[in-house]
């Protein structure tokens, strides 16, 4: 079996490389970019940009979906503890860095471009060794182990905010997709094509995988919800779709749609009077690219709490209010968007 798929015929010699993903708040950013490149004319169409990804990822999806070739490496992330798993991880890794290799060397790209994630080491690595320009893009106020490990070698750190601790960082912003740019301004376009009236209409989602306590704390909202006519669209993601994290018990007052993924998100967000959802970079980008007031809930446990300083950002400039998760079990997101709404 080879150690990795190919979704197209590998990448043009001379072109541009793009490494990283697993989730689409790595992937997102990444495709935006490959969209700029071919627009600009930087590159003579999109053959010349190529994604490296892992086969557990988001991005054997999307990236296929907008048009770009993708290879996916085999691996996973590795943790801090000494598992049986974790040395089949390294020996992944060790694999994943091979074929990255033998990749670079074949394609000799102008740059590589990581934007973090598991895909982005072997990547980074091999494009250092081989001394092809790599440029970090971080995303996340905190960047990630891949990106502060690469960002020592990279010519320059791409940073979404600025405290970002990355060496050669400047200061881009967070690149967002064309659709997010297109609908800035689209409010009452975007609520007929939802199909919403002139009620409040409270958007909420978990990220591409959903996230179970935010879907549940939604659903309790939904169903003890008292006042006024309202309509909520709920993207409870593949999980939470499967194992019925929706409200049910729904009161008259309430129009309430739950979906496991919402495939034009940009026109949903423009038709939002309010969003509840984590604070992943991405979703902090779009929403303040859109100018949606939202209420963020950080994710518990990821790296370097990175969502509560992404949400930080946010709320400190009064696009949003930070909830923390562990308040979703009590009376606090009821009684918070009570007050919003």
């Amino acid at each position: 079996m080879s150690m990795d798929e190919s979704h197209s015929d590998g990448p043009r010699r001379g072109g541009i490389l793009i490494a990283g993903g697993g989730t689409a708040g790595h992937v997102l950013p990444g495709l935006a970019v490959a969209a700029a490149l071919v627009e600009s004319g930087a590159v003579s169409g999109r053959s010349d940009v190529h994604l490296v990804g892992s086969r557990r990822g988001v991005e054997v999806g999307l990236v296929p979906e907008a048009g770009f070739g993708l290879t996916v490496l085999r691996g996973r992330g590795i943790r801090r503890r000494l598992t049986p798993a974790n040395v089949g991880a390294v020996l992944g890794l060790l694999a994943g860095f091979l074929r990255a290799f033998v990749l670079l060397v074949r394609a000799r790209p102008r740059v590589v471009l990581s934007l973090g994630g598991y895909a982005s080491i072997p990547c980074g690595v091999a494009a250092v060794i081989l001394r092809v320009p790599l440029v970090v893009a971080e995303q996340n106020a905190v960047p990630g182990a891949a990106n502060r490990l690469l960002g020592r070698f990279a010519r320059a750190s791409a940073v979404s905010f600025a405290d970002t601790p990355l060496a050669r960082a400047e200061l881009t912003g967070n690149p967002v997709r064309a659709a997010i740019r297109s609908a800035v301004g689209t409010r009452l376009e975007a609520r007929q094509r939802v199909g919403v009236d002139d009620r409040l209409l409270l958007v909420a989602f978990g990220g591409s995988l959903g996230a179970r306590r935010l879907n549940r704390a939604v659903s309790d909202f939904v169903e003890g919800w008292n006042g006024g006519p309202l309509i909520v669209r709920h993207v409870v993601g593949a999980r939470g779709w499967s194992t019925g994290e929706m409200a049910t018990a729904v009161p008259p007052a309430v129009e309430y749609a739950a979906v496991a993924y919402e495939h034009d998100m940009p026109t949903l967000l423009a038709a939002a009077d309010l969003v509840v959802c984590r604070s992943g970079a991405t979703s902090v980008a779009e929403l303040a690219v859109l100018g949606i007031p939202s209420v963020l809930v950080p994710l518990p446990g990821a790296p370097g709490d990175h969502q509560t300083a992404n949400a930080r950002h946010l709320a400190g400039s009064g696009g949003a209010v930070l909830l923390a998760d562990a308040d979703l079990d009590g009376s606090d997101l009821d009684e918070l968007l009570g007050e919003l709404l």
